[in-house]
């Protein structure tokens, strides 16, 4: 198991956050704007919308795959090399999609190659900040995930501004080359130190810990990822064709993508201050969250007016900030800082099952029905359903810490013997 250091709750760590912030940037906000795309492909390509969503599809699940890949490698070598190498893979994969060699020469480059370099920048990132923060994690966390957010704003319009200039072929070349800026990023991702010499050869002996999969906290909390993912994914894709089929012109839906993601910075800012202050359980707040979210999906397509669907949209990325801005963080509560990377990377690979299949699914329900309202409602009801699981968890969370304590309490007043201690700690586990 890998020696944890005192996280150190500040001095290199900001710069940690403020690399981990153009991380973010540079790779959710790209994905997020994915979208953008979606009509000039399938326009391009002449196909239907469930085949162009693959392409999206393929990018999320090689996201969610990579990430338990990541997780062990940043372990075994370091957050800055993995980074580095997640950097090149993003670039070269928009790059070479480029070329424009045929469809399913985009599921490999968008989708294989782009969706690899983002788990190899995205899973370290989270991680190093993670480890240098403890009192102020959900700030820190909240200040580098905003990074998607206030690149999302600007690269609404710019993408479009970029289609319309050299074509889609020729935006994803622009944007394949800002991607490169992920390898300095990664450069400046110096690994904490650990406490003294002697935890060095520990640091490097590193376990993937796929016990922990044992976890019925854990267990419940990917069921919550897996439906979540719908709710994540599916709308910021079809959001654009949704308004653009209102009869708006080509810049007002991206200005809608830029106005979420104002709204989405906000409720990650917001969130995570009311996590820092411990205001409410994180996994309280993150169920009343989902549950409204959910509910706003469902509402959002029911105005085929722009400015209530600019309204919706907008609490759709407020409620998405605040959910995003505590999700990754509570895997600490659920299985503490040792078990974080490898929790992470767990959730993350088997959230990819509704990463891979919501898109499509989405699709074939907008192909079946002529109306993109139906990707709102299948987003909506998932997670009105993932919310349950994470109510779920957090009953489980509370009563394991309430047995820890009273355990607790009663090795501290001497009323259990040693042999107890060790047996209770070990069921408490």
């Amino acid at each position: 198991m890998m020696a944890i250091s005192e996280p150190p709750d500040g001095g290199y760590g900001w710069v940690v956050v403020m690399s981990a912030f153009f991380i973010m940037g540079l790779t959710a906000a790209v994905l997020k704007n994915f979208g953008i795309f979606f009509l000039d492909i399938q326009s391009h390509f002449g196909v239907l919308t469930s085949t162009t969503s693959w392409v999206t599809s393929t990018t999320i699940v090689m996201f969610h795959l990579g990430a338990p890949l990541a997780s062990a490698l940043t372990m075994h070598f370091s957050h800055r090399l993995v980074i580095v190498v997640g950097g090149l893979l993003s670039a070269c994969g928009l790059l070479l999609a480029s070329l424009d060699l045929g469809l399913p020469w985009l599921y490999l480059t968008m989708g294989v190659l782009q969706g690899t370099g983002i788990a190899f920048t995205w899973i370290p990132a989270n991680s190093l900040v993670s480890h240098y923060f403890s009192r102020w994690r959900p700030i820190a966390y909240a200040a580098a995930s905003s990074g998607e957010c206030v690149f999302a704003v600007v690269f609404s319009p710019s993408f479009r501004w970029l289609i319309e200039a050299y074509g889609w072929q020729g935006a994803l070349l622009v944007i394949g080359g800002l991607q490169l800026n992920l390898c300095v990023c990664g450069a400046l991702m110096r690994p904490l130190e650990a406490d003294d010499a002697t935890e060095a050869p520990a640091r490097r002996k590193v376990v993937f810990q796929f016990s922990l999969m044992g976890k019925p906290e854990l267990l419940l909390y990917i069921l919550y990822g897996v439906l979540a993912a719908v709710g994540f994914f599916v709308p910021p894709l079809f959001l654009v064709p949704f308004v653009s089929s209102l009869g708006t012109g080509s810049y007002w839906p991206a200005f809608l993508l830029s106005a979420l993601a104002l709204a989405d910075l906000a409720g990650r800012l917001l969130c995570g201050w009311v996590a820092n202050a411990r205001l409410v359980r994180n996994l309280q707040l993150l169920a009343t969250v989902v549950t409204l979210l959910g509910v706003v999906l469902l509402l959002l397509p029911v105005s085929r007016d722009y400015w209530t669907v600019l309204v919706f949209s907008a609490l759709y990325g407020f409620l998405l900030g605040c959910a995003v801005a505590i999700h990754v963080t509570s895997i600490v509560d659920i299985v503490t800082l040792e078990g974080f990377d490898s929790g992470l990377g767990l959730f993350m690979l088997f959230r990819s099952i509704g990463g891979f299949f919501g898109p499509p699914a989405a699709g074939w329900l907008v192909d079946r029905t002529g109306d993109y309202s139906a990707a709102f409602y299948l987003s909506g009801v998932c997670l009105l359903l993932s919310a349950v699981f994470v109510g779920l968890v957090d009953r489980l969370v509370q009563r394991r810490k309430s047995s820890e304590a009273k355990v607790h309490q009663e090795v501290t007043s001497g009323k259990v013997n040693p042999r107890c201690r060790r047996l209770s700690s070990i069921r408490s586990w």
